[in-house]
């Protein structure tokens, strides 16, 4: 293999499927999903940008970290908050929640539940297309989305986009591609430490043996099935 490219994953998706199936949208049953379920099936979905005399961007998303609303610390939206910025977390699901950290870095969520209960999944990292086919990519596109700010700067996506619907036309999430079960990684989210008890839930999702993953050290196998709850409904 070249000096400085990455090996690409073992294909995880079917060649032949149609042209339809490849632009399947998540239906409406998607949402009402809990967040922490939206999290882990969002592992493995597409996520498709479109802006002005640029080309067409898509990468699989292959980290994400769930946020629960008014009972988890860690939310924006904990406690009831209610500001502009987080607007987008009270609407409808299916959405865009986009924010800044430390002045300089985006960050890309997807709202999750029904219109009032202000919860999100924000997706840590992705990997190129191509990448997930199984072809070699350079090492640093692979990793060029590989971290939450990161992923926002490769997709050009900044706060203008938050509150937009993700069926398109300038953010599309589009179901993943059938193929290989995924092999899954489970742990608590980064960078959360200030949030007492809900700094140890365990609602960071991500793909095994992906380069793109971020913090893999605290990072253990997951379970197969629906995850188990952190803490009792909304």
């Amino acid at each position: 293999m070249p000096e400085g490219r990455a090996r690409g994953a073992a294909p995880r998706e079917n060649a032949d499927v149609s042209r339809s199936l490849r632009a399947a949208r998540p239906p409406r049953a998607y949402w009402d999903l809990s967040t922490e379920e939206v999290a882990r099936a969002l592992i493995g979905c597409r996520l498709v940008r479109r802006a002005p005399d640029v080309a067409i961007r898509t990468v699989v998303i292959v980290e994400t970290e769930a946020y629960l609303g008014v009972g988890d610390r860690a939310a924006h939206t904990w406690n009831g908050r209610r500001t502009p910025r987080v607007a987008p977390m009270w609407g409808p699901p299916g959405h865009a929640y986009v924010y800044r950290v430390y002045g300089m870095h985006d960050c890309l969520n997807v709202v999750t539940r029904e219109e009032g209960v202000p919860e999100a999944v924000l997706l840590r990292a992705a990997v190129p297309e191509e990448w997930w086919s199984g072809a070699d990519v350079p090492r640093s596109r692979l990793l060029a989305a590989s971290g939450p700010g990161r992923l926002c700067r490769a997709l050009s996506v900044g706060r203008g986009l938050s509150g937009s619907p993700l069926a398109g036309p300038e953010l599309e999430l589009l179901l993943p591609l059938p193929g290989r079960p995924l092999r899954l990684l489970r742990g608590p989210r980064v960078g959360v430490g200030y949030a007492g008890e809900a700094s140890s839930w365990p609602l960071r999702w991500a793909l095994a043996d992906c380069p793109a993953v971020t913090r893999r050290a605290s990072l253990r196998a997951a379970g197969r099935g629906a995850p188990r709850r952190t803490r009792g409904p909304s």
